[in-house]
């Protein structure tokens, strides 16, 4: 891949789980990630425990009734995870504010998480990664991402 990550950079590796805030103690050669922050969903139980109404119903004036979408809770829960990352990144940590970031995520969840973003927070995105590196340990993302 190749990529530059400056020093003190933010590296946001997540998925519709968990989400790691990693920063960049070494160089833009050498990237060494210092974990800052993991944050996890919480448990989110079978569909057919969260609802357990039938669909709705719609009575249409010249056509017959058709049901509605069942409420699908799962994609819910990674909505609301996706927009806590966005506001996580908006938030100083011990660190103060990233003034570069990389996000690393699967196609889906990095959709997400730029609808959730402010311009202020998309200028500083250096690169997205659609990637799930969420269960690789740290050397390895260091390796993906640095190496060509």
């Amino acid at each position: 891949m190749n990529l530059r990550i400056p020093h003190a950079a933010w590296v946001v590796v997540c998925d519709a789980r968990k989400a790691m805030f990693l920063r960049n103690e070494g160089t833009p050669i050498q990237p060494r990630f210092e974990v800052e922050e993991v944050k996890e969903a919480s448990a989110n139980p079978p569909n057919a425990r969260q609802g357990r109404d039938r669909p709705g119903r719609i009575q249409n004036a010249v056509a017959p009734t058709s049901a509605t979408e069942e409420t699908d809770w799962h994609e819910l829960a990674e909505a609301k995870f996706a927009r806590d990352t966005a506001a996580a990144l908006k938030r100083p940590n011990r660190s103060g504010l990233p003034r570069d970031i990389v996000l690393v995520a699967p196609p889906r969840i990095l959709a997400a998480l730029r609808q959730h973003l402010d311009s202020e927070a998309r200028s500083r995105i250096l690169a997205e990664v659609d990637k799930d590196l969420t269960k690789h340990p740290i050397h390895e993302i260091e390796r993906l991402l640095s190496s060509a």
